[in-house]
């Protein structure tokens, strides 16, 4: 099974697998736990949504296990351009779904530096020579084409190379992934997701964009128009599409996959709260399933959030929208 099927269990199967990946945010407390005779082979860079471009990065790592060299992830706590700007930015990846991504894909460790003024402006060889070599024991590094690090970004590949004659240490230069002419990256996934061309995000990350929470008690319309939903809260952090209707696949808790309607907004019809909500008509799903977590994958945009007249009108569209969901399941059962 390949690292992209895993990417979709279910939610209590990964949780049933052993907890290989061990996270660090202190060379202390990495030296602590792991000792100091470990040699690693490190991935540098800020994963944001770990598209196809990271595990081009992370498979290089992965690759020098039968040299006895431990996988490493290196990035940060959150988003570094939300400590120079001030202002949020959204992340296309939780710490939380980053952590199950890497374990699931086999990474051993996953270090994440603060982002604070003194790791912001630590000195580009102090942070090569003292954290990534002598701190986290570094046999191999590895980065993209456009790496930078250190105080005001100076710390580039040319500079890994450089000290690496006199550390020993390898470097590994990884090309860049392309999609319809350009490189993958997490600023044109953003960029496709603001636009709701989930088939283009789809394609780039090498998955569905997903979402997960537990499910909540709403207002209760869904079972008095015949759609009941399954409700959660999308995390504060986590990138949105533009608010509509969306084909999704759903996975329970018990690791059942199923298909449904997502839609994402304030509910203008029936609502004058600002409150984002996320609700999910599951197709031929009647259990209860209030505190279980589920994960929404969002496969495709229907139509935008609608503010119509009367329930009835909303009714109307949404029977239609069922009509699309089941017709799109036949058609995916054709293929």
């Amino acid at each position: 099974m390949s690292s992209r099927r895993h990417l979709r269990s279910g939610i209590r199967d990964r949780e049933r697998r052993s907890k290989a990946l061990q996270i660090f945010s202190g060379i202390e407390e990495f030296n602590a736990r792991v000792g100091r005779d470990v040699r690693t082979a490190i991935a540098i860079g800020k994963f944001d949504g770990i598209h196809l471009g990271h595990e081009k990065l992370l498979k290089e790592i992965m690759s020098h296990k039968d040299r006895g060299l431990k996988s490493l992830v290196f990035t940060f706590e959150r988003p570094v351009s939300e400590y120079f700007s001030k202002e949020k930015t959204g992340v296309l990846a939780t710490n939380e779904e980053k952590t199950g991504y890497l374990e699931e894909l086999g990474i051993d460790y996953l270090y994440m530096l603060p982002v604070n003024r003194e790791t912001m402006s630590c000195e580009p060889g102090y942070f090569v020579r003292n954290i990534l070599y002598e701190g986290l024991h570094a046999s191999l590094i590895a980065a993209g084409s456009d790496l930078s690090f250190g105080d005001r970004g100076a710390g580039d590949m040319a500079l890994l190379r450089r000290m690496s004659e006199g550390m020993g240490y390898e470097t590994v230069v990884i090309d860049k992934v392309r999609y319809k002419g350009n490189d993958i990256s997490s600023t044109l996934i953003r960029q496709a997701l603001a636009g709701g061309n989930m088939e283009d995000v789809t394609a780039m990350l090498g998955r569905p964009y997903s979402m997960e929470g537990t499910v909540i008690r709403g207002a209760g319309l869904g079972h008095t128009i015949d759609m009941p939903t399954a409700n959660i809260v999308p995390d504060p952090d986590k990138l949105l599409p533009p608010y509509g209707v969306y084909l999704s696949g759903v996975y329970t808790d018990d690791g059942r996959v199923l298909s449904g309607i997502t839609d994402i907004g304030v509910k203008p019809t029936v609502s004058d709260e600002d409150r984002v909500c996320v609700e999910t008509y599951i197709h031929g799903f009647s259990e209860d399933i209030y505190g279980e977590h589920i994960r929404l994958e969002l496969k495709r945009y229907m139509r935008p959030e609608m503010k119509f007249a009367n329930v009835d009108e909303l009714k109307k569209q949404l029977s239609l929208d069922k009509m699309n969901l089941i017709m799109s399941m036949e058609n995916t059962e054709k293929i």
